[in-house]
C-alpha cells in the first residue's frame, strides 16, 4: 500500500472511546498517522491548524453533528476528503451527507477490511487529483523564462530578477498546476508547511510581485489571477 510509504495522516472523529481507540489502533497498524477528536468544535479549530489527508468523520456527534462539521469546513474551502460513519442506514441520510460534502458514506456496524480498502481509495484518488504536472528547472511563456534551480528569471521587460526561495516555490507550483486554481490551503502546506501560518496578504504580495514581473497590464493580468475565497491560478 502506497500509503504506508507516505504515512498519511489521518483524524478519526468519534464520540465512542471504544470504537474510537479501535480505529486509531487498526488504521496506526496499517501505518496511517492518526490523531482523534471526539466533538465537532474540536475538529473545525484542528483543521484550520494542521493538514489532514482524509477525515473518517462519526455523523453522531455531541454539540455539533458531523453533517455540520462537514459542511463547515467546505465552507473554509478546504477539499480534504471526508468519510461518514453512520449508525443511521437510510437513504435519505446517505444522500444528505455527501450532498452536504462527503465524499464517502458507511454505516455501523461495518466491515474493518472495507473500511480500509475504502479509505486507502479515497487517499489514491485524492493523490491524482492533486498530482502536478512535471515542470523542468526552467519554464518559459509569453516572452518570460523562470529559472527554479538559479532562482531568478527574465521578467516581460527582458530584465533579470532575483527571485526569494518561496517565490521560486509558489511559482513552481502554481505553473505545475496551470489552468487549475490551487486552494490557499495547498499553498500553505506546500510552500510553508503548517508550521508557520502566514495570512492571505503574504500570499497577495507574492501574486503582485509576480503580476509586476510577467503581466504587461498588471491591473488586469491575465497569467497570474486571485479567485476570491479560494486560492490562486497560473494561465500560460
Amino acid at each position: 500500500m502506497t500509503t504506508k510509504e507516505t504515512k498519511a495522516s489521518l483524524l478519526v472523529v468519534e464520540d465512542e472511546e471504544s470504537l474510537r481507540e479501535a480505529l486509531k489502533l487498526n488504521l496506526e497498524l496499517e501505518g496511517y498517522e492518526v490523531t482523534t477528536a471526539d466533538n465537532g468544535p474540536s475538529v473545525i479549530k484542528m483543521v484550520k491548524n494542521e493538514h489532514f489527508d482524509l477525515i473518517v468523520l462519526d455523523i453522531m456527534l455531541p454539540d455539533m453533528d458531523g453533517i455540520t462539521v462537514c459542511e463547515t469546513i467546505r465552507m473554509q474551502h478546504n477539499d480534504v476528503p471526508i468519510l461518514f460513519l453512520s449508525a443511521r442506514n437510510t437513504g435519505a441520510d446517505r444522500v444528505e451527507g455527501l450532498k452536504k460534502g462527503g465524499d464517502d458514506y458507511m454505516t455501523k456496524p461495518f466491515n474493518l477490511e472495507e473500511l480500509l480498502l475504502r479509505i486507502n481509495k479515497l487517499l489514491v484518488k485524492d493523490k491524482k487529483i492533486r498530482e502536478p504536472q512535471t515542470v523542468q528547472d526552467t519554464y518559459e511563456f509569453d516572452g518570460c523564462r523562470v529559472d527554479f534551480a538559479a532562482h531568478e528569471c527574465r521578467d516581460i521587460h527582458g530584465q533579470m530578477q532575483e527571485l526569494s526561495k518561496k517565490e521560486a516555490a509558489l511559482l513552481k507550483l502554481l505553473i505545475e498546476h496551470e489552468g487549475q486554481v490551487v486552494s490557499r490551503e495547498h499553498i500553505l502546506q506546500v510552500v510553508w508547511g503548517y508550521n508557520v501560518y502566514p495570512t492571505t496578504r503574504t500570499i497577495d504580495n507574492f501574486i503582485l510581485n509576480f503580476r509586476k514581473y510577467f503581466e504587461t497590464d498588471s491591473r488586469n493580468p491575465k497569467h497570474f489571477h486571485s479567485v476570491r475565497g479560494i486560492g490562486y491560478k497560473f494561465t500560460a
